[in-house]
């Protein structure tokens, strides 16, 4: 064994490894570089020492444990995305589903509420028909009649009057005779004669008449119920006409 060369180190270690073996490439593609020929020469080639370089820096190993992780990093994140599209296109159509229930139960609640109210109408219509077809009484064909019915309708209009009040004006002015007519006093001078029990002039009659009783100054109940109409609003009520009025 050789003596030890004094201020040195036993062996070198890796970094001084590393420099020796940078240096000794970096010289080894020098020397490729210098070896190459100049432009008058044959076809340039690429320097030895370049081309290995990017050969190791394009290279690409499958089966290296940093292509694997990227392998299973972006089946990874294509599996994410995958699953984030299913989600949210499942949770659109239920939301959809939904809707479309909610909808359809509100519009058949409609309809059921519409029916039930039609129906409730319909009953209440019938009811009223047939509450009126029941209370209303059947009025004799005579005086008693007449004036009977007309105090009937008299009462929906609230219009006053008595019995007796409008019977001794009716037998007053005409004794009871629905067609009698005056054509002598200054109304019938006038051509407005007075007309049935009551003797109305045509154009009180149509002032005063009430809808719902024939528009005739001859008929009994009309001519009735349009003078007490006009005795009302002219004296508060047929009771308070003793004489012509």
């Amino acid at each position: 064994m050789s003596a030890k060369t004094p201020g040195h180190s036993r062996g070198l270690k890796k970094t001084h490894k590393a420099a020796i073996a940078g240096v000794a490439a970096l010289s080894a593609a020098a020397i490729g570089f210098s070896l190459v020929p100049g432009n008058g020469g044959a076809t340039e080639t690429e320097p030895q020492a370049l081309a290995n370089t990017q050969q190791v820096a394009w290279s690409y190993d499958a089966n290296s444990p940093q292509a694997k992780a990227l392998a299973a990093s972006l089946d990874s994140q294509q599996s994410t995305i995958e699953l984030k599209a299913k989600q949210d296109a499942a949770a659109k159509a239920k939301a959809k589903a939904a809707a479309d229930a909610k909808a359809k139960a509100e519009a058949k609640a409609k309809a059921e509420a519409k029916a039930k109210a039609d129906a409730k109408k319909r009953a209440e219509a019938k009811a009223a028909a047939s509450r009126a077809a029941v209370r209303k009484p059947v009025f004799a064909n005579n005086l008693d009649g007449w004036i009977r019915e007309a105090l009937y309708i008299m009462d929906k209009h609230d219009i006053p009057g008595t019995y007796n009040g409008i019977h001794k004006n009716v037998m007053r002015e005409s004794s009871g005779n629905p067609f009698a007519i005056n054509n002598w006093d200054i109304n019938a001078i006038n051509g407005v004669p007075s007309k049935g029990l009551l003797q109305v002039i045509y154009p009180t009659f149509k002032a005063y008449h009430i809808p719902g009783t024939k528009f005739d100054q001859y008929d009994p109940v009309a001519n009735i119920v349009a003078a007490c109409n006009y005795a009302a609003d002219r004296y508060g009520s047929i009771d308070n006409v003793n004489s012509a009025y």
